[in-house]
This record gives C-alpha cells, structure tokens and sequence, in this order.
C-alpha cells in the first residue's frame, strides 16, 4: 500500500482562510469533532454583557450541550477565559441541559493543559486540537482530542442518582406488561454468564445488582411498546460484535452513542428482541467484562 505524506498547513497563517471559514466548516457537519452525533442550535450566540459564542451544539437524544470557542492559532489566556464565561452565562441560563465548555484550536499548548487540568472535573472541559491538510481539491481537516470532560462522580457507583422503585411502578405508570416482559428475558440472558445478578428497579431506569452493590453493566429503559437497552462498552466495539453476528446489513435499531455517560444503546420491541437474541446475550456478556 502506497504511503502518501500530507502537507500540513497553518490556518491562521493562511492568506484566505478565517476563524468563521472553520466555524461554517464544523457547523455544515458537527461529526467531525468526534462527540457525537450533534445538531447546531446557534450560532454566534449573544451572550449578555460579554461577546458571542461561535457555536452551540447539542445531543438531541440527551440533555447535553457543548458551548464551544474556536481560535486559529495557539490557545491564549482570553480564549480560555472566554469559553469558560460562555460555558457559565448558558449553564446558568439553562440549567436543565447538561453543559460542556469546547475549546477548539490549532495548538494546545502545554501551558494551558496544566491550567486547566487544575479544575478539570469542576468544570467539565474538552480541547481539541485542530489540524489542516493541503490537498489537491481544497483542505482537509482532523480534530483531535487532547482534552476530555471530566465530572465528579455521582450519587453511588453508577453516575445516575439512583431513586428506588419497584416491579409495579415500571408495569403499570412507565411502561407495559409486554415490554416488562422482554425485560425478564434480558434478566434471564445475563444469568447464562452470572446466577449472582438481580435487578434493580429505580425511578428512571432498571439496572443490576451484584453481591449487594450497583453493577451497571447495563441499563434498561422500558416504555410503553419498546424498550432501551444501554451497554457500558465503546460504540465501535458493540458494533463490530453485532457485524460478527448478524452481518453489516443488520437492522438491529441502533441509537446514537451516548457520549455523556458513555453507554451504547439499542431500541427494541418485544418482536425484534426475539430476533436478536444471540447478539443481545453477547453484548451483555461484552459489557460484564467490559465492566469488570
């Protein structure tokens, strides 16, 4: 195979190339930056007494939203200060979503890794470095991640705050008889691999026990005609287990990666369950290890 060496380029020493030339570029097609599939909510947002926020992303499958700055060039003391103030106006004017402050710049530097690493995990923080590409139909651009959030553990060993419910409140307020029916069976698969497992039935979702501890391996979302099922293994490991079982023309109906708290997920009706047993069993195995 034929190695072809790329020119890399500045952009901020280009003589056509601007800051809003790669804010357009990100915001045509957020996937580049690698946190998910997100949707642009705004940009160059106005932020009251301070300037504006090159863009506002968000995860429409959760409540997570990315305040993010961009800088041609190395980072500096005023982007820094800049993106934190933004971050800080939306979560407090919003504080029903999940906040991330995104700093994209062409050189992070290691001054400001070792500033901002102090108060990473209070502050939830991603840098990305970005870089450019000559080529011969235009300039390509890669995104690198040098930088990730970082948040304070939760209430218990699982990240969610875990509010105890029981069989009942699932089957007749949340979901159906029939989903619940599906969960039993998925209960059923994880004991094929663990007899010591137990459900754990909590407000906004049902999890797993083990030998009197959360062990959330896995999360079930039962509603009324399907449910969700959550694996706390990276997306392209639960998709290369479901290419090896079921082929890559599977219609297995994957969601999109949650990236907050890093699950997989898939959305099933009683009928597609039965369908998709072997690969179900082996996800849930894959995440027990996984866990491990």
């Amino acid at each position: 195979m034929k190695h072809i060496k790329l020119n890399r380029i500045s952009l901020k020493n280009h003589s056509t190339i601007t800051e809003r030339w790669l804010q357009e570029i990100i915001s045509d097609d957020p996937s580049l930056l690698c946190l998910g599939e997100l949707v642009v909510r705004d940009k160059e947002r106005r932020q009251i007494g301070a300037g504006r926020l090159d863009l506002l992303l968000q995860d429409p499958e959760s409540k997570a939203r990315y305040e993010v700055e961009i800088q041609l060039g190395a980072t500096d003391e005023s982007h820094i200060i800049r993106t934190l103030e933004y971050w800080d106006i939306e979560r407090k004017r919003y504080p029903q979503y999940d906040h991330t402050a995104v700093i994209i710049a062409e050189d992070i530097t290691s001054r400001f890794l070792n500033v901002i690493t102090l108060f990473n995990g209070h502050i939830p923080l991603i840098a990305l470095q970005v870089s450019a590409y000559d080529h011969p139909d235009g300039i390509s651009l890669s995104f690198t991640k040098v930088l990730d959030a970082v948040r304070l553990g939760a209430v218990g060993e699982d990240e969610e705050v875990a509010e105890p419910t029981n069989r009942n409140f699932w089957e007749t307020e949340r979901s159906s008889k029939s989903t619940m029916e599906v969960v039993d069976q998925i209960f059923q698969l994880t004991h094929t691999f663990d007899s010591n497992l137990q459900l754990s039935y909590n407000k906004h979702y049902i999890g797993f026990w083990l030998n009197g501890s959360a062990y959330n391996f896995a999360t079930i979302r039962p509603r009324r005609s399907v449910l969700i099922l959550e694996f706390k293994v990276p997306q392209e490991e639960m998709q290369t287990t479901v290419n090896e079982v079921l082929g890559e023309d599977s219609e297995l109906d994957i969601m999109d990666y949650d990236s907050r708290w890093g699950r997989s997920r898939i959305r099933l009706t009683p009928s597609s369950f039965n369908k998709n047993q072997e690969v179900i069993k082996r996800l849930l195995h894959d995440a027990y290890e996984y866990r491990k």
